[in-house]
């Protein structure tokens, strides 16, 4: 086989492009590159390639251009090849042989192939570039510059596994049923996701404190709710329904707050109804409340119902909507699949009474949560936000008529005072009626003994004055200490 470049002291040059001297020849012995490096005698010539002025130099000669002609200066060390400008990298070429190469054992290898180094070297074909990005050619290539053989491919291993006898299908069915036997259960379920119920939960403008507590409240508790900016009070409830269809929601949960001290709430199956309004009463939040209960966030709450629920039909319509919207979905993605908490709607004094409950596991027992409010049956639509009245709360007062008959009771209250004051001063101004004399009154009296008229003759003593005494008293004591306190002070 054909060897590449003669072998050199630096090999790496000659892929530089950097002519050496022959070794013996009258150039290679003043060349610095073929001297004995522990000589201490410096060669005259400088490295190859440099001018006659700086070999001139470093052998100590004097120069025109030299500004110390006088001193000779020590010759410095010829510079290693590693300080010399790196030339361009040559041009390579492959050529491709006719005939594939046979590997040792009768396999068909790839076929090698020769890199020819130099300046006369021809550019490479496409379809030659394209077959020196196959790894088998350089491979070969590689193996035929080194000077070897081409070497026989390795089989791939075999695992353990593999280089056991194949199990039978009965053996394979049992160790399936054992690992099922005993696989514990993920936390999460993996069911499908098919009740798709999504709850939109905002409000007016002009809400307090205590509303917007609320609403967060409620969001919290239902993982399947959605939010939005407040509405302005100006806009009709049937936009509303624009609002929801946006936000992909089919049902909704929004407060209405007027005069900045009444809440309202609506209930709507949106788009096509129906739908219910409510007065909130009596809200306390989770923040106000401060209860012992405790629940993990977004699990799925119990709802229990008041019995009366199923007796009368405006009753059983809103437990239906209250069911499709305080319950969570099952297998709803930011929901959790626990429950340990229950919701409760009881109807008492014709209106609504939520609670929410912690169930705790050793008991059973329930420990509240919050938050806690009362629902006020208004009027129930057909409806969303609108159309006919299905039914209509004949119990229910509105807050600005419980207002007025308050102000009403205070005002009886005044009147009332004032009506007594009235009648005694009328009294007062009426005359007096003097009756006649009876003669027949002085009957039964027992005339008094008559006393002796007695003449004083001695003038009575005076009555001493008890308070005028102790001022006159007061009086002499207050001078005394003035006396004393004038004298010790000259």
């Amino acid at each position: 086989m054909e060897r590449g470049p003669q072998a050199t002291p630096f090999p790496s040059l000659h892929t530089r492009g950097i002519s050496l001297p022959v070794p013996g020849s009258r150039d290679a012995e003043t060349s610095p590159l073929w001297r004995d490096p522990g000589a201490r005698e410096p060669s005259a010539a400088g490295p190859p390639g440099r001018p006659a002025r700086r070999a001139s130099r470093a052998a100590g000669e004097e120069t025109l251009g030299s500004r110390r002609s006088f001193q000779t200066r020590r010759p410095p060390r010829p510079p290693s090849p590693q300080s010399w400008r790196r030339p361009r990298a040559p041009r390579l070429s492959y050529r491709r042989p006719e005939e594939p190469t046979t590997a040792p054992g009768g396999l068909r290898g790839p076929a090698q192939s020769t890199i020819e180094i130099g300046k006369g070297s021809e550019r490479p074909r496409r379809k030659e570039s394209r077959d020196r990005r196959r790894p088998g050619k350089m491979a070969a290539a590689k193996r035929k510059r080194r000077g070897g053989l081409a070497v026989q491919a390795k089989r791939p291993r075999k695992n353990q596994e593999d280089s056991k006898q194949p199990a039978k299908l009965g053996d394979v069915a049992e160790e399936a049923e054992e690992e099922e036997r005993g696989r514990i259960p993920g936390p999460v379920c993996k069911g499908k996701w098919k009740n798709k119920e999504r709850i939109l939960i905002f409000s007016s403008r002009g809400i307090n404190f205590r509303t917007r507590h609320l609403m967060q409240d409620l969001r919290m508790l239902m993982p399947h709710s959605k939010a939005d900016t407040k509405m302005d009070r100006k806009d009709k409830l049937f936009v509303i329904n624009e609002v929801c269809e946006m936000k992909n929601c089919n049902k909704c949960i929004y407060f209405e707050a007027k005069k900045k001290q009444d809440l309202y709430m609506w209930l709507s199956n949106s788009p096509h109804g129906p739908s219910a309004k409510f007065l909130v009463q009596n809200i306390h939040t989770l923040a106000e409340l401060k209860m012992t209960g405790n629940c993990l966030k977004g699990s799925r709450p119990l709802l229990s119902f008041d019995p009366a629920f199923d007796e009368l039909p405006h009753y059983a319509l809103l437990k239906e909507l209250l069911i499709q919207i305080f319950s969570t979905p099952r297998y709803h993605p930011k929901s959790q699949p626990f429950v340990d908490h229950v919701f409760t709607f009881t109807i008492l004094d014709n209106r609504i009474w939520f609670r929410n409950f912690q169930i705790i596991e050793e008991d059973a027992a329930l420990v509240e949560i919050g938050p806690r409010f009362v629902l006020n049956l208004i009027k129930i639509f057909q409806g969303s936000f609108g159309g006919p009245t299905l039914y209509e709360n004949p119990n229910y007062q509105s807050p600005n008529m419980h207002r007025r008959i308050i102000r009403s009771i205070t005002a009886a209250k005044y009147k009332e005072k004032q009506q007594v004051k009235d009648a005694q001063k009328m009294k007062k101004k009426e005359p007096k009626t003097i009756l006649p004399h009876d003669p027949t009154a002085d009957v039964f009296v027992i005339p008094a003994d008559e006393k002796p008229i007695e003449i004083q003759w001695v003038k009575p003593e005076p009555k001493v004055d008890l308070k005028a005494r102790k001022k006159r008293i007061y009086k002499r004591q207050r001078k005394m200490k003035q006396k004393m306190n004038s004298g010790s002070a000259k």
